[in-house]
């Protein structure tokens, strides 16, 4: 498939014209941010649920290209932020965005320790409670609906309560970062781990000014419900300054294009998805496709700890 690079361009100029505070699809003008999203995956949970199953993240790129599954290269990849954590049994975890559950009930089957799921849309958490069952891990993974600004203080928690916080490509969606990072850091007992998995921009190949990459991530943060993507190094200095150690911050596809599972051949059916709102995901790949393939789209990984 050819990446139609003036898909790009078209959804750019919109963005630039948009206005900050709010995003101005059809049917969601006026709204906060974070009400946009929790609309938005009342039609993409479903698409997605439909084209990639239980595991929505990206995989581990060297599981990738030993030719494991995406579910097997997502899998690998939390493992990896698992053991970072050093998650044990009968610790309890917060995995932040968890979507229809299915790594927040891997981590609790792998890890021996309790899981909760959190997320603003309720359709999504019944998804996730219903993998739950189905995997025989109720009693140990729990998924919870939030308000939509929740996230900025996570109060249901109380301060040290918790032996890890994780996010696995959701965070990109939050308009204050940083309130998140924060809240995570209180939560948490001294010594524990924030772990996270999320979409970034940097700077690849002849794309190295924000002029350059804007074009190509402006249509993405437009389409898919992101007031803005961070680079590695934002949220790197972000959780530093609510007070963490970062021990990890690292591209996952460093000097090549951020594939993963969703090549452009579209193997997995995005281009013929016929649900509801259909247009918006056949916008988001497209959008997509073109980033990846400037290579100023990319996926990374963190573990920052709280000090002791």
């Amino acid at each position: 498939m050819l990446v139609d690079f003036g898909v790009a361009d078209e959804f750019s100029r919109a963005f630039d014209e948009r206005p900050q505070a709010q995003h101005e699809r059809p049917g969601l003008v006026n709204t906060t941010v974070e009400q946009q999203v929790r609309e938005y995956y009342d039609h993409a949970g479903p698409a997605y649920h439909a084209l990639m199953g239980q595991f929505w993240h990206h995989g581990d790129l060297a599981a990738e290209r030993a030719g494991l599954s995406p579910e097997e290269a997502a899998k690998a990849l939390a493992r990896k932020q698992i053991d970072a954590a050093g998650l044990r049994p009968g610790g309890t975890g917060l995995d932040f965005g968890s979507g229809v559950g299915g790594t927040a009930v891997y981590t609790a089957k792998i890890s021996g320790a309790n899981v909760v799921g959190i997320s603003n849309n309720e359709w999504l958490s019944a998804q996730a409670r219903a993998y739950a069952a189905e995997q025989g891990m109720s009693e140990r993974a729990a998924f919870l609906t939030v308000g939509d600004e929740d996230y900025k203080t996570l109060v249901a928690w109380p301060a040290g309560s918790l032996d890890m916080v994780s996010f696995y490509e959701s965070v990109c969606h939050l308009p204050e970062k940083a309130a998140f990072f924060t809240a995570a850091f209180r939560v948490l007992k001294p010594g524990a781990c924030l772990v996270g998995v999320d979409w970034i921009r940097r700077p690849f190949g002849e794309h190295l000014t924000e002029e350059q990459i804007a074009p190509f991530i402006g249509p993405v943060e437009q389409v898919i419900s992101i007031p803005r993507l961070g680079t590695l190094d934002e949220y790197r200095e972000m959780m530093s300054a609510a007070g963490f150690v970062v021990e990890a911050a690292e591209d996952l596809y460093p000097d090549v294009e951020c594939w993963g599972s969703t090549p452009p051949d579209d193997g997995q059916g995005w281009g013929e998805y016929a649900g509801e709102q259909n247009t918006v995901i056949h916008d988001g790949k497209r959008v997509l496709d073109a980033a990846r393939a400037a290579g100023v789209f990319s996926v990374a990984r963190w573990v920052a700890r709280k000090p002791g």
